[in-house]
């Protein structure tokens, strides 16, 4: 199940983005105050992390830096009525948010940003898991590459196999 965090310290703008995304199937953890959401990254692994940039105990970056740090893989959005320059790009260079959303908001485009950020999501997570099968296999052929070159040093010429022209494996005396 895809879970999205949303924080803002409004409780209506929290209802409303609830009501938007209900239809779409995921699981919806809203938080109005930063302490309770950093204790939500303790208590779940989020696709998504939607937070407001201004909060009064401290500002969407400064939060979403921390849900870098617990969870790299989420994708972090920022929700703001004060889309300043400097916000946006401090935002993308110490959190690397994916989107900045402005309030108001169109509907349409919170909906897709988040599909989106949750497809980017679901790919560095098959990444990962692509990532650590692939070590996992080259480990387990190193292993028998060393087995090989220890049988081969034991007994020099087991590991050839002599083959005809059709790729059948042909038995010879050692000698």
């Amino acid at each position: 199940m895809i879970k999205i965090q949303l924080v803002d310290d409004e409780p209506n703008i929290l209802s409303a983005l609830r009501r938007l995304l209900k239809p779409q199937g995921w699981e919806i953890h809203t938080y109005d105050t930063v302490e309770s959401a950093l204790g939500g990254l303790l208590e779940h692994d989020f696709a998504v992390i939607v937070s407001d940039y201004q909060m009064p105990t401290a500002d969407g970056v400064t939060y979403l830096q921390f849900a870098k740090q617990r969870q790299p893989d989420a994708m972090r959005l920022v929700l703001s009525a004060h889309g300043d320059r400097n916000s946006m790009i401090k935002a993308i260079n110490h959190a690397e948010v994916y989107r900045y959303l402005s309030k108001p908001w169109d509907d349409y485009e919170v909906v897709a940003s988040i599909k989106s950020a949750i497809d980017l999501y679901q790919l560095k997570v098959e990444n990962r898991q692509l990532r650590e099968e692939v070590d996992t296999q080259k480990a387990m052929l190193r292993v028998r590459e060393e087995e090989l070159l220890r049988l081969e040093s034991e007994n020099p010429g087991i590991t050839r196999v002599h083959r005809d022209a059709d790729g059948s494996v042909l038995i010879v005396d050692p000698d």
